[in-house]
């Protein structure tokens, strides 16, 4: 069995689940739940469909974290080293933003904060998250990119 090959299937999937969970949580589920009459259906709505998609993406960050950094051990970690493989240095900095975000500032920070900011001002509030996903969404499409680009050898230095 080619370990290396199922490793990169793995990979590749668990990123597809992952970013295009960001991806639908941003441009579909918090404009929809924006355009909700009231604080509490937004609430709701939101923690009902986050909270599902939460599960999701830890599972996909940690297969996506074991997957990942097994293949840059079969390649070898010098690739770290080498600027044309800036894209190696973009998805760990991707998934470690995700990761903290998602084990720690979540469910000890982010969650009461956001809850507390929604009862003083619910459009403010879903404004501010709904940017940090447009940060979150367009920073992974890059690194993406730079991926797929890198990984066929289109290193743009």
């Amino acid at each position: 069995m080619d370990y290396f090959t199922l490793a990169r299937v793995l990979h590749v999937l668990a990123v597809v689940l992952w970013i295009g969970g960001v991806g639908m949580v941003t441009t579909v589920i918090i404009p929809a739940v924006k355009r909700m009459k009231s604080r509490e259906e937004q609430m709701e709505a939101f923690e009902k469909t986050e909270g599902r998609f939460s599960l999701q993406a830890k599972i996909t960050t940690l297969i996506t974290a074991i997957t990942g950094f097994y293949m840059l051990h079969l390649y070898g970690w010098e690739r770290l080293l080498d600027l044309k493989f800036w894209w190696i240095h973009a998805m760990i900095l991707v998934w470690l933003i995700f990761t903290v975000i998602l084990f720690i500032l979540e469910p000890f920070f982010l969650h009461k904060l956001f809850r507390k900011y929604v009862k003083k001002d619910p459009g403010k509030a879903f404004e501010i998250i709904h940017r940090a996903h447009w940060v979150l969404l367009i920073l992974s499409l890059l690194t993406i990119f730079g991926a797929v680009a890198g990984s066929h050898g289109w290193y743009f230095i």
